[in-house]
């Protein structure tokens, strides 16, 4: 009766340390569970996207991200691509970034150039 409110809840010092924990607790679990869920197969699909879009070479059909589908004509070193998007006998030519080649539809053999045959 005599002791005020705040002498009695600082009295168990201790077990203060180990509520403070259980309560942190589901935070790091929750933040665990989201890492291996969400973030760690994000970076790897975003690991796998750069190594295609690094390997990308003349002849590969390809779908921008737009949805342009069109066999790669040029792979230039600044990252730009030239894709043939025409039908066959006709030649339309886009030049579009590297990185916004979506999906990588066949690994074709290098278009062949005129002057060297």
């Amino acid at each position: 009766m005599f002791i005020t409110p705040a002498f009695a809840q600082t009295a168990d010092a201790a077990g203060g340390a180990n509520a403070m924990l259980i309560q942190v607790f589901p935070f790091v679990l929750i933040f665990v569970v989201m890492y291996f869920l969400l973030i760690r197969p994000q970076q790897r699909k975003q690991k796998e996207h750069q190594e295609m879009i690094k390997n990308l070479r003349r002849g590969d059909v390809v779908v921008l991200a737009g949805g342009l589908i069109g066999k790669i004509t040029k792979v230039g070193d600044d990252g730009e691509i030239v894709l043939d998007i025409g039908e066959a006998g006709s030649k339309v030519l886009v030049r579009a970034a590297g990185s916004a080649v979506q999906q990588l539809r066949t690994k074709g053999e290098p278009v062949k150039d005129a002057a060297a045959s």
